[in-house]
């Protein structure tokens, strides 16, 4: 998905308040900018994909805080708080 679609998609899930749309979208985004090296950028992404998914409660966030954690920018959740 090129990047001004993205956008799109995600401006139209913050209007629906669509979580599982914003954790998938954000991801998206995240897993975009670390394939093109852009770190930094791509912990934003997953930061608000993993928020998104708690406030949620989806069990993709644990792999979110995984990859947060892989990256050092959060300490992994312990097991029996995650959810899923």
């Amino acid at each position: 998905m090129d990047r001004a679609t993205l956008d799109r998609a995600l401006l139209q899930a913050h209007e629906q308040a669509d979580s599982i749309a914003l954790v998938q979208l954000y991801s998206l985004a995240a897993d975009q900018q670390e394939t093109a090296g852009h770190v930094d950028a791509a912990c934003f992404y997953l930061t608000h994909a993993f928020v998104f998914a708690l406030e949620a409660g989806l069990p993709e966030a644990a792999v979110l805080n995984r990859r947060l954690a892989a990256h050092g920018r959060v300490d992994l959740l312990p097991e029996d708080t995650r959810p899923g």
